[in-house]
């Protein structure tokens, strides 16, 4: 099974996890959402499959490269 790493895209602060390990995701889906310079970005699953690790928590700083989460496929 092929595994894709979701990474943080840019430098902020994780507000809310929609899913956890285990779900179903679609490609498109919501994964978390990021701020980022007082703006709420969404983070989308770039693929659909199985949500295989969750690798950031709410209130948690992220830096571009962190992995948010591991979607097996």
């Amino acid at each position: 099974m092929a595994q894709e790493n979701v990474e943080v895209p840019i430098t902020g602060k994780i507000i809310s996890v929609e899913v956890k390990e285990g779900d179903e995701v679609k490609e498109g889906d919501t994964l978390c959402i990021l701020e980022s310079m007082k703006m709420e970005n969404p983070i989308l699953a770039p693929v659909s499959g199985r949500v295989a690790k969750i690798g950031v928590t709410p209130d948690q700083s992220v830096k571009p490269g962190d992995v948010i989460a591991v979607i097996e496929y």
